[in-house]
Parts: structure tokens; sequence; C-alpha cells
């Protein structure tokens, strides 16, 4: 089997080991360049990263392989990755670059594309890369000394997306009267994210918004949602809003503090849609670990869960092959695809907030539709990547489960495609029998796979 760079979201890994490496990087920025400019010169290539100290390792090596190759570079700094997705668009750039391990601690780091509309590569297309990345005998196609690229620093790239969030929310209302504790993880969104919501005239108090390079997600995020939950109790808020380190992703609590995470998002989200007809084929979009709730939450108001792999560029594949305009993850990465072409967090808050003003409801009264099944998921650290069809200890256990769980339940296990984690995950009615289900297989997966 060819070696693969990239997973299920780009390259990631810890800086300075394999393979986030500055040579990697460097020969990455060469492979992508000689793939989309494909002999002609001078295309355009968006850069942006998060707030980790590495980030300033990867953006250089990446932008000297790229100009080597013929490729202009534009640099926005600190931005959210569905920002880069949105200006790779925006300035007809051909191909866009984050630099990010999302909700990952900050000695990690990771490297994704969008192709010029916005939209994740394919995973042939990735494995081209690899094969270039990684080939012994690549032959770089240098473009003469005149026809390398050139590197920019684009100052108003913050504000074309703020322009273009605010431009995603009703013109005719406003936050006026709100007040909204908003947690950025320290990480991509910091500077944006205030900004989107005091212009739209909410009352914004802010955590995770002084960044150091080391603390990126430390205890606070869409991870943490408890801190959102605390303070909006605290302040006496209408909402707290928690992104994670690239703020693709969003945790939303109530005024109460009850936190809800992207099922029960997308179940407020998709009924009001329904509601307006503005839902096509009455189809949600998500993924494998999206709780069974949702599932007959969809079927009970007239729509249908459909169901991907683990991963939003699955989601959206669907999402596109199928003509939807909603999906995400439980995670919360949520995807509007009238408005963005990937998941982003704080776009998606904005369709949150919309709702509440159109309704002039509260998050509490508006939230309270999906009561999720009892749902426990434990990570197992793992050597190999087994196939499970040949772990029969595995098989056995999963199947005394299912066997238990009569139908009312179910089992899921799958690898991490970032980390060397096997992921082990139970549903059903009751909590203490989920869990005690659960360790039984996670001891038989320590058992086989360690």
């Amino acid at each position: 089997m060819k070696q693969r760079l990239f997973g299920t979201d780009g390259l990631r890994g810890q800086g300075n080991i394999f393979p986030m490496t500055p040579e990697i990087a460097l020969r990455l920025g060469l492979a992508a360049g000689q793939y989309f400019r494909n002999g002609d010169k001078h295309h355009r290539v968006v850069i942006g990263k998060d707030t980790r100290l590495s980030g300033y390792v990867f953006e250089t090596a990446l932008t000297s392989g790229l100009c080597a190759n013929g490729m202009d570079v534009f640099l926005v700094g600190p931005l959210p990755t569905p920002a880069i997705s949105f200006l790779t668009r925006n300035m007809r750039a051909d191909l866009g670059v984050v630099i990010s391990a999302s909700h990952n601690p900050f000695m990690d780091n990771g490297i994704k594309f969008f192709d010029r509309n916005g939209f994740k590569l394919p995973d042939e297309v990735e494995d081209e890369i690899s094969e270039l990345v990684l080939g012994d005998d690549t032959k770089w196609d240098y473009p003469a000394a005149e026809d390398v690229g050139r590197a920019h620093r684009i100052g108003d790239a913050p504000g074309r997306y703020i322009v273009y969030l605010k431009n995603s929310f009703s013109p005719h209302l406003t936050l006026d009267g709100l007040k909204i504790v908003l947690d950025c993880a320290h990480g991509a969104a910091y500077g944006v994210a205030p900004c989107v919501l005091e212009e739209l005239g909410a009352e914004v108090v802010t955590v995770g918004v002084t960044p150091d390079g080391l603390n990126i997600n430390q205890k606070c995020g869409s991870l943490y949602p408890e801190v959102i939950a605390r303070m909006v109790v605290e302040e006496g808020a209408d909402l707290g809003i928690a992104l994670d380190g690239d703020a693709d992703r969003l945790i939303v609590c109530d005024e109460n503090g009850r936190i809800l995470d992207g099922d029960q998002i997308m179940a407020l989200c998709a009924l009001e849609l329904m509601e307006k007809n503005r839902l096509p084929g009455n189809m949600l979009v998500a993924t494998v670990m999206s709780n069974m709730a949702l599932e007959l939450f969809m079927k009970d108001h007239g729509g249908r869960l459909l169901r991907t792999d683990v991963g939003d560029r699955y989601v959206v594949e669907a999402m596109r092959r199928e003509g939807a305009t909603l999906g995400g993850e439980q995670s919360g990465h949520l995807i509007f695809m009238d408005h963005s072409t990937t998941g982003d967090g704080l776009l998606a808050a904005l369709q949150l907030l919309r709702i509440m003003r159109e309704r002039d409801r509260p998050l509490s009264e508006l939230a309270g539709l999906l009561e999720p099944f009892p749902q426990v998921l434990r990570n197992v650290h793992v050597k190999r990547k087994i196939p499970f069809d040949q772990a029969p200890l595995v098989q056995e256990a999963v199947r005394k489960v299912e066997a238990a769980l009569e139908g009312k339940g179910r089992v899921l296990l799958r690898y991490s495609g970032t980390e060397a984690v096997c992921r082990v995950m139970v549903e059903g009615p009751d909590t203490d029998l989920v869990e005690k289900y659960t360790g039984d297989i996670v001891e038989a997966c320590e058992k086989h796979l360690k």
C-alpha cells in the first residue's frame, strides 16, 4: 500500500516530527505548486494559519516551495480555516492553504488545502501530491528565474471575512440587547469573531482571545464548553459560543448554561429550514458519529438523515452529490451550503442567532428538541491499525454488546484519521449499561490492538 501523507483532514502531526517537518512542508509547497501551476505562470495561492508558534515555520517553508515553483503567494496571517476557503474564492485564487491542527494542542500542527471553489481536495488529488512529496525520484519542473513567484502580505483579509460573515446574517435584524459569552480558544478567530458580534450590536464577553503561540485550545474553546456554561450563568448572558483553534467548530450553551452539541444545533436549524420549505428533500447530512436521536428526530418531522464517514469533508462531498444544504458533525462542524463550502463555527453561530431573533425567544425554549441517547466514546491508543475483521476478540465483544442492545442502540468502532487511536462508541437507552458495554469493548481492544 502506498504511503499517504493526508488523513481525514489534511496533513497533521507533532511539529518537527515526521510528517510535520520543514522539509516535508517545503516539498509539499513544491508539489502543490507543480500540480496546480501545471506549466502555466503565476497562479495564486492564499495561505492562512492559526496561532501556533510553529505556524511561522510551516508558513515560511510552504511559501518557499510554492514561490520556487512559480506560484504567487498571498499571506493573510492568523484567520479561521473557513476564512481561507472564502478568501480563496473571493480572491479568485487557484489554491488555499491552511496551517492548523484545529482542536489539537499547540505542539501539533497541520496543513490542508482548498481548491479554487473553496472545497477540500479529493483523496485522489491528495494522493498525487503525496507521491510527488514522498517520491525519491521526483523531478521538479522549476520555472525560469524570471518566472518564480512572489509573496505578498494582505492586510485587509480580516475585514473581507468580517463583511462576508455579517452579510450572511439577515440585514433587517441586529443583535442589539443580546449579551454573548464568546470563547475563541486563543485561536485563529481571536480577532475577527468579537468584531463580527459587536458590529451586529451584541455585548460580547470574551475569553480565549490572548494567544501566545502556546495556549491554543488549552482548557478553553469547543473542547471545554463548561467554561462558557459557567460564564454565561455568572454574567447573566443570553448565549455562550465556543469555537476551536481554527474556528471551524461550534458548541453553544443557552442562558441557563445548558450545553448543546452539533447534533442538537443541527436539529434546531433543520426544523426551522423544513418549516420554511428551504431544506431540499428535507435532508440533513451527518456522520456515523451523530446520535441516534437525531436520526429519529428527522424521521419524526418528515425528514431524513443521510450518514457519511467521519470528517466534514465527507459530509460536504455527500451534500454536493445529493444537493443538500445543511450538514455537519456532532463535534460542531456545521455546513450551511447556501453560505459556505466548509464548516464555519462563527457563521453557524450567526444562523442560530438569526433564528433566536426572528422568533424572539431564548435559546432554552428553542433548543429542547433533541434529547440525545446516552453515548459513550472512549479512545484506545494502538500500535497498529489492524482491520477489525482481523481482530476476533474485538469482533466477539462487539457481537455480545449488539445482542444485548437488542436493536435499541449502536456500536461503532473506527480508527482516527490523524492519531494512532481506535475510537469505541456505544449508544443505548441506559447510561450505566452503555458505560459497561463500552468498557467491555475497550478491554478487548486493549488486549488485541496494543
